[in-house]
């Protein structure tokens, strides 16, 4: 894949040399600086936002919220906010594809479980989340989705909010820095091991900053 980080404002073009075909990924060939930019530069529900909040932000906050919780072993807590930071991961090689068949769904399905291997192989993780943690990383996913209701879709979106939203704001920020945030918690809770195995770039900024604090 060859693409350019130039869809949100802020944005710089930056060519990101993968494999373009979705059905050859590996973890072999995963390279974390280039999927925080894609992820960056990706908005989320489509766009349908009033203010611009990208996939790699929203990893973020997710992935900060499960480190915040209580009940749970430091390596149980470390494993699953790097699960929630890479949940949204085949959105880089699948966005904008939107199946119109059952079986083209189907299709679509069977790619994105493949690069969620491959992804969190490469990142040193277990393929497949056990149920428990499943559950509770789903939990924090549908609260932070609901704060984005509350705080960057239409005035009358709150209304309509079902599930209860994290307590903190959800403010946009530009790409660049999104994706430096994400990069920095993907080094922070990955290791050195998984860096090397992501050949991220030596030179890339390790400092991101807080992507949801008012």
């Amino acid at each position: 894949m060859t693409a350019r980080t130039g869809h949100a404002p802020g944005s710089k073009a930056r060519p990101l040399n993968w494999p373009d075909d979705p059905e050859g990924v590996t973890a072999a060939n995963i390279d974390f600086e280039a999927l925080a930019h894609v992820l960056a530069n990706t908005c989320r529900r489509g766009g349908c936002c009033r203010q611009y909040h990208s996939v790699a932000a929203h990893a973020v906050i997710v992935s900060e919220e499960i480190e915040t919780l209580d009940g749970l072993a430091d390596e149980d807590r470390r494993t699953l906010a790097l699960h929630a930071l890479l949940a949204n991961a085949p959105s880089a090689w699948l966005r904008g594809r939107l199946p119109d068949t059952q079986r083209a769904a189907e299709r679509s399905g069977k790619l994105a479980t493949g690069i969620e291997v491959a992804v969190r192989e490469a990142a040193g993780l277990d393929a497949v989340l056990d149920e428990e943690h499943g559950e509770l990383l789903r939990f924090v996913t549908r609260m932070a989705a609901s704060a984005e209701r509350r705080d960057l879709l239409d005035g009358n979106a709150a209304a309509g909010i079902a599930f209860p939203p994290l307590k903190r704001r959800i403010r946009s920020i530009m790409p660049d820095k999104a994706a430096e945030a994400w990069l920095a918690r993907f080094r922070a809770l990955a290791g050195p091991e998984a860096e090397r195995r992501g050949r991220i770039a030596a030179g890339a900024d390790a400092d991101g900053a807080d992507v949801a604090q008012d």
